[in-house]
């Protein structure tokens, strides 16, 4: 749960307050809600986890009718993850997201390709994602990277360079900093 106090933490500095952030932020539900079902899915009781998983995949599912936010509990995301607006995010069940990243409304983080090419995103720390980006394929975005608005990103993404476009190619060496 110390994921959670983190990821509180980001909000609180992007000006949250108490109540705005539990009770007005969707995307704050989300993540909530994808922490403890996490919790639950590593949990190494038999019995028990079962029992929990099932209660929280029904509640994965009100929070995503809800917010628009699908985030399933086998993903693996790191400390201070932020989604600065809520409504049409995907994460794929096997995705990887480091630790200090932004996303933003829209984003798709998505199974692609075929055959040993065929897999998921594994996103790197300190990394932001602009509203209605895609990224999928069995391809890494490196550490401090940014990844446009409505950019396409399928080929892996070096670390500290900004992409863009569909396809999304390399468009500087500017890292995330001040974005995130």
């Amino acid at each position: 749960m110390r994921y959670l106090a983190s990821d509180y933490g980001k909000y609180k500095k992007y000006g949250g307050n108490f109540f705005s952030i539990i009770f007005l932020t969707q995307a704050f539900w989300a993540i909530f809600q994808y922490r403890f079902a996490n919790y639950c899915y590593n949990l190494k009781i038999p019995v028990l986890k079962p029992i929990l998983l099932m209660g929280c995949l029904i509640w994965q599912k009100s929070i995503e009718i809800i917010t628009g936010i699908s985030i399933p509990y086998s993903v693996k995301i790191g400390s201070q993850f932020y989604i600065g607006h809520f409504g049409g995010i995907i994460i794929n069940a096997n995705a990887e997201i480091g630790n200090n990243c932004n996303i933003s409304q829209g984003v798709t983080i998505g199974v692609s390709g075929r055959g040993d090419n065929r897999g998921v995103p594994i996103i790197g720390d300190n990394v932001y994602i602009g509203a209605n980006a895609v990224v999928a394929g069995k391809i890494q975005v490196g550490d401090n990277c940014v990844i446009a608005a409505n950019s396409l990103v399928t080929k892996t993404v070096e670390p500290n360079t900004t992409v863009m476009g569909v396809p999304a190619n390399k468009v500087n060496s500017n890292t995330s900093e001040g974005y995130i």
